[in-house]
């Protein structure tokens, strides 16, 4: 378990020695170090393998060069010291990246009718083969890895093009982003990178249409079912946790890093709901979009209207209060499990919906603040008491 603690000050309660003083500060600078190291790396390689494919701006000479990147970077990799390994997985990765990315890009400016299915396929190849040179080649694991992220990107960009291209809606496009989920989180486990892994929240909130855009100094967040993209998410982040207590550390910190994210995007649809409420399940077993439709306007919102008087509706008043008790369990459950991520998530939340709050329900109220602080201080107390009466539990007898 990853846990914050002041070393200086268990050095000075006699709980730890100087040299373990030492060497735990050591292996946070050496984690923080790597990340680091790591970060700048995958930028550069993926920053020159964009910008050789279009500065070259020519199938053949970026198919030369990028073969050529590849072949070199495989020799340095077989052949030199530990030192200027780096070099060749920087190399290998370029030199594959522009194969794939050039390929990518000639197809869909050459040959865009079947693109499609030319990316879906050619991917889930290169991925496939990837992970079978990943098993068997030790010591080039982090150009394999990166292979078949590659190969997982093709093959979901095809997948993607294969949607558009057919105009699909509905049910298969909801399978599909959890299909997407699932291969990234397949694929993060594999090369155990948790940022692939992190990234697969995201086609699994899409599948009901939760997602974010970007608008002119802007960013936009939406979710058009907030009720039951909580209980997606719920969900998710129980198993998660299970996962986290029960499994090995290797798929413990996926599991981790996943609750998190997935308590993040719960958190986002319930601040959708404290501001517009929920007319539950309008956009799944409701009447379609009207863009979707050949009716006049009057017409549509009449079938609209006829489907929200029977409905479950939940106000934004309503999900306002269930929103903060929420909170208030999820930060004193991850207080008491030493959960930091899920503690600092939930203490964001509960500032920008008291913030919120604010302006929207309490503004000319002044005894809403009353009975709001006035309850928080008999709760702050069992907290505590609950907190002593777990710590005495633990403690050795």
């Amino acid at each position: 378990m990853h846990a914050i603690a002041d070393t200086q000050q268990l050095l000075s309660d006699g709980v730890i020695t100087q040299d373990q003083k030492r060497e735990i500060e050591a292996r946070a600078r050496e984690t923080m170090v790597s990340l680091a190291i790591n970060a700048v790396l995958c930028f550069g390689i993926i920053a020159a393998t964009a910008g050789l494919i279009f500065w070259l701006a020519d199938a053949l000479y970026v198919a030369v060069f990028g073969a050529l990147a590849l072949a070199g970077g495989l020799v340095i990799l077989a052949r030199s010291s530990e030192t200027y390994r780096m070099f060749g997985n920087a190399a290998a990765l370029i030199g594959a990246g522009m194969l794939i990315g050039g390929a990518a890009v000639e197809l869909l400016s050459a040959y865009e009718d079947q693109a499609h299915w030319v990316l879906l396929l050619l991917g889930a190849f290169v991925a496939g083969g990837a992970f079978f040179a990943w098993k068997r080649m030790q010591t080039a694991r982090f150009v394999t890895g990166a292979l078949l992220l590659m190969g997982v990107a093709a093959h979901l960009g095809g997948l993607a093009l294969l949607l558009i291209a057919y105009d699909t809606s509905g049910v298969l496009v909801a399978l599909s982003y959890l299909y997407a989920a699932a291969v990234m989180l397949i694929a993060g486990l594999i090369t155990d990178v948790r940022l692939v892994t992190a990234a697969a929240v995201v086609p699994f909130a899409q599948a009901l249409d939760t997602g974010t855009f970007y608008f002119h100094a802007a960013y936009v967040f939406y979710s058009p079912e907030p009720t039951l993209s909580i209980v997606q998410m719920a969900v998710l982040v129980i198993i998660c946790l299970w996962i986290a207590r029960h499994w090995p550390e290797r798929v413990a910190r996926h599991a981790r890093v996943l609750a998190v994210l997935g308590f993040v995007v719960g958190n986002l649809c319930a601040l959708v709901g404290s501001l517009f409420g929920d007319y539950v399940g309008e956009t799944v077993w409701g009447p379609p979009r009207w863009r979707e439709t050949d009716m006049e306007w009057e017409e549509y919102e009449a079938l609209r209207d006829a489907f929200q008087a029977t409905a479950l509706y939940i106000s934004d008043n309503v999900y306002a209060v269930l929103w903060a008790g929420l909170l208030i369990s999820a930060f004193s459950y991850a207080a008491f499990r030493a959960n930091r991520g899920m503690f600092n998530t939930a203490m964001t939340f509960a500032a920008i919906h008291g913030y919120t709050q604010l302006f929207e329900s309490f503004g000319d109220e002044p005894l809403a603040y009353v009975i709001g602080g006035l309850a928080a201080v008999p709760l702050a107390w069992g907290m505590w008491r609950l907190n002593r009466w777990i710590t005495a539990r633990q403690s050795p007898a």
